[in-house]
């Protein structure tokens, strides 16, 4: 299902673009929001002509994905048909991904599913083409999964691919910026939710400005990121912990099984910050307030 509080919002300075969290350009191969699909990370150029269709598991992928996938794996092959086809024809995919879409996006991110606890709510930041998103709810059928992406034409990719996956029970489209979620999303979405989980999206500040405040307290964000995770830990966690989170901590999924390992910058959100200190203060007041009255009433009705 899709979700479209922000159909008439005014777009940004991309041109149809609208400011937030998919404004930012990842290095995984998957467009972002004014950016064409990027190139390889190490920054060499991309001068081969592969197949952009071809998405076969290569062979010393099979237990790995057997692993992770289970008995969905027929599933995630679907999914990444989809992807080196329609994400490939709307632009939400390089056409030189295809043959890597195993290795670099459906088991890069189906690894981050061992820092999921069983049953949990998710929300993914700026989606994109569902990544990683759609791949834990296809890894994990028990979580809960809200898609945001504030991108018509790809709000409509993903709701037809959620759709075609007959993953409409498990997975919501919400067509909307992170930050105006923050009070709260449409009824029936798991807003806050246990975990927050955004892939190439941003710098770790302003992730956790956008992400931290739809996290459940005690709940975590999961930052999808690649080699510079380290440094970014050491140079945003001041900016973290003033937005409420605990110390960031880089964690590294599955290591053994896929090489290298899914990195991944994990923030606990510890506390509450701002208008959401503010909000659950005046609340805490509010119900203090109507159970002084309620006593008061039963002292009236005794005299």
């Amino acid at each position: 299902m899709t979700y479209d509080p922000a159909a008439h919002a005014a777009a940004g300075p991309g041109g149809d673009t609208p400011p937030g969290p998919s404004s930012s350009a990842g290095s995984d191969g998957v467009e972002r929001a004014g950016h064409p699909a990027a190139s390889d990370p190490s920054g060499a150029p991309n001068t081969a002509e592969p197949d952009p269709t071809d998405v076969s598991l290569p062979d010393d992928l099979v237990d790995a994905a057997r692993t992770l996938f289970g008995d969905r794996l027929d599933l995630a092959t679907a999914y990444a048909q989809l992807l080196a086809t329609d994400g490939v024809l709307r632009g939400l995919i390089g056409p030189r991904e295809a043959p890597r879409i195993w290795a670099r996006h459906l088991l890069n991110c189906a690894a981050v599913a061992e820092l999921i606890p069983t049953g949990s709510s998710v929300l993914d930041v700026g989606s994109g083409a569902g990544l990683p998103g759609i791949v834990l709810a296809i890894a994990r059928p028990d979580l809960s999964v809200v898609l945001v992406e504030p991108l018509a034409r790809r709000t409509s990719f993903l709701t037809e691919a959620v759709t075609a996956l007959g993953l409409d029970s498990s997975v919501a489209v919400l067509r909307t910026r992170a930050e105006e979620l923050a009070g709260g999303g449409p009824v029936g979405l798991p807003v806050p939710a246990d975990i927050v989980t955004a892939r190439a999206v941003a710098p770790l500040d302003r992730l956790a400005g956008w992400c931290l405040p739809l996290t459940t307290l005690g709940g975590r964000v999961l930052a999808l990121k690649g080699s510079s995770a380290a440094e970014e830990v050491a140079e945003y966690g001041k900016a973290v912990a003033r937005l409420g989170g605990a110390a960031p901590e880089v964690r590294h999924c599955g290591a053994g099984l896929i090489d290298p390992p899914t990195t991944v910058v994990e923030i606990v959100r510890e506390r509450l910050v701002g208008p959401a200190l503010r909000d659950a203060l005046a609340k805490r007041r509010a119900a203090a307030r109507a159970e002084s009255g309620r006593r008061g009433g039963g002292r009236a009705r005794g005299r």
